[in-house]
């Protein structure tokens, strides 16, 4: 759902009145309300689960924020708030916004964005992948845990998929997996679980 302001909001008047509450984020100066659920919350919880203790395993230099939004462009006002953001300590440095908001602007700090589907997921699938690759985010997962998109992305018949989208040149490849099959990811090897595991239980 979006919220259109009387006025388009600047990235600043977002960050000054929004940054601190995860329901929003930025999309070319409009509002828009992410609308969490608590089994979106449950699916993401467990996922963050999941990556941090492969991350730990494998001794990365990477962690998971308990906030964080990603500014694209300096030149638009948007601003998205991953579902699940890692991010490489050792180039956190160079962020010029860091040291006082949680703010990513450099996509060479990012190391995997996740985005858990809900009723908006055609900018999961189309807009963000977009956004994303043009960071240079070498991994992207949308997380279809309800089988909302589109057929044309997840195919017929409509189904829960996991999509691992890893940057091959400027543009993603996409794998997908279903209920079943082990996710594989190119970024975290070690990684070893199922959609299965990370779905809200019935």
């Amino acid at each position: 759902m979006i919220y259109t302001a009387q006025k388009l909001l600047t990235f600043e008047t977002f960050l000054a009145q929004y940054g601190n509450n995860p329901r929003y984020e930025l999309a070319d100066g409009e509002l828009v309300d992410m609308e969490p659920t608590g089994p979106h919350e449950t699916v993401s919880g467990k996922l963050a689960t999941q990556i941090g203790i492969t991350i730990t395993i494998e001794k990365l230099p990477w962690f998971i924020p308990r906030t964080c939004l990603i500014r694209p462009f300096t030149d638009a006002a948007t601003a998205r708030r991953p579902d699940i953001v890692v991010l490489d300590e050792t180039v956190l440095a160079s962020e010029p916004l860091w040291e006082r908001e949680p703010v990513i602007t450099l996509g060479s700090s990012i190391k995997l964005v996740v985005e858990v589907v809900s009723t908006n997921w055609e900018t999961d699938y189309a807009r963000k992948v977009e956004e994303y690759a043009l960071l240079g985010i070498p991994e992207y997962w949308i997380v279809d845990y309800r089988g909302l998109g589109g057929v044309a992305f997840i195919g017929k018949p409509k189904q829960p998929t996991f999509t691992v989208c890893q940057l091959i040149g400027e543009d993603y490849i996409q794998q997908q997996f279903r209920l079943g099959q082990p996710i594989i990811s190119p970024l975290l090897r070690s990684l070893q679980f199922r959609l299965d595991d990370i779905l809200p239980r019935s």
